[in-house]
């Protein structure tokens, strides 16, 4: 296989032919979401370090979070959406350390919130194949990090290890799953055991069975009726709605996948990110609106904790909870196993 580097001229062209974040048009409230995330807070947590790739002269921004204890425990890493950061699926691996699996959040340079700065232009700008590659290979250089400095980390247990991400960490957890791009291009990497994509999306203009029909490793989709790109393709309205992201599970291969389809559900109730006080601000403008937004959080987190319950852990229980619809689920809603 060629060094990362020197694949670089053959994959961009591909990758940018599968990309379906960019366009002109701009779905609906995006500039409001982007000042959310400038409200958010941005000190330093605890567990937040940095590693640089000095092959790339790349610095990444990560944030550890463990279960209590000292027990050793799985690890599954996420990858932020764009403009994002090392908040984003904060809610879901504080429910995924009660479950007893770490988390590392992982920033990427190029596509982080450091594209806010410029303005929504600048965000669609990022939505690029360089940064789909980029991404990929941080996630390849967190893996061999980790590897060797296993002794910095008795708990972390590498041989159980997930891939999570929201939006474009979901373009990111799909080609690190083995997505195939056009000219054979390949950003796949063995080592997860399991992946998990929040607001996946199928390939712009292409076969969406041809991108996935390969993927044979766990795939758990979590996606919602309202939940539409937020850069909606130009000459594509039904991208401002979820139904298109479902193409993704449908192309998956009959096997160990599921998909949860939550009505009413837009594109950051996947995010995992508590935005400043936009919650209070819900629940006195729409009460009715924030209880649904508290339900849908709950099924979220659930849903997604016994996901790596059974894939890294062998949980049986957790295992015979995926095997049914979920508790709670609307009429509306829907689980498919399988």
């Amino acid at each position: 296989m060629l060094p990362p580097m020197k694949r670089r001229h053959l994959l961009l062209p591909a990758l940018a032919a599968s990309l379906s974040l960019a366009g002109p048009a701009w779905a609906q409230g995006l500039r409001e979401r982007l000042a959310q995330r400038r409200e958010m807070g941005r000190e330093a947590q605890p567990g937040d370090f940095e590693w640089t790739d000095a092959e790339r002269q790349r610095a990444l921004p990560l944030r550890l979070r463990l279960p209590a204890g000292e027990a050793p425990c799985p690890l599954v890493l996420f990858s932020h959406g764009l403009g994002g950061d090392l908040n984003a699926g904060s809610l879901w691996s504080e429910a995924w350390a009660v479950a007893g699996i770490a988390t590392l959040h992982l920033q990427h340079p190029g596509s982080d919130r450091s594209v806010l700065r410029s303005g929504p232009r600048a965000l669609r700008t990022a939505a690029n194949a360089q940064q789909l590659q980029a991404r990929a290979l941080d996630v390849r250089f967190v893996l061999d990090e980790l590897a060797r400095r296993a002794a910095e980390h008795p708990r972390l247990r590498l041989d159980r290890i997930g891939l999570a991400g929201h939006s474009f960490g979901a373009h990111t957890t799909l080609a690190v799953a083995g997505q195939h791009f056009p000219r054979g291009a390949t950003l796949a990497d063995p080592r997860p055991r399991a992946f998990a994509a929040f607001s996946p999306s199928p390939p712009n203009g292409g076969d969406a069975t041809a991108a996935f029909g390969s993927l044979r490793r766990p795939m758990l989709c979590l996606t919602g009726s309202l939940d539409g790109s937020p850069l909606v393709p130009e000459g594509d309205p039904n991208r401002r709605e979820g139904a298109w992201r479902r193409a993704v599970y449908d192309a998956l291969p009959a096997g160990d996948k599921a998909e949860l389809w939550l009505d009413g559900a837009d594109h950051m109730s996947f995010g995992g990110q508590a935005v400043g006080g936009a919650m209070a601000r819900l629940r006195e403008r729409d009460p009715r609106a924030s209880a649904q937004a508290e339900r849908h959080q709950a099924l979220i987190a659930a849903v997604s904790s016994d996901w790596w319950r059974a894939q890294l852990l062998d949980d049986a229980a957790a295992s015979a909870r995926l095997a049914q619809a979920p508790a709670h689920l609307k009429e509306a809603d829907a689980w498919r196993r399988g």
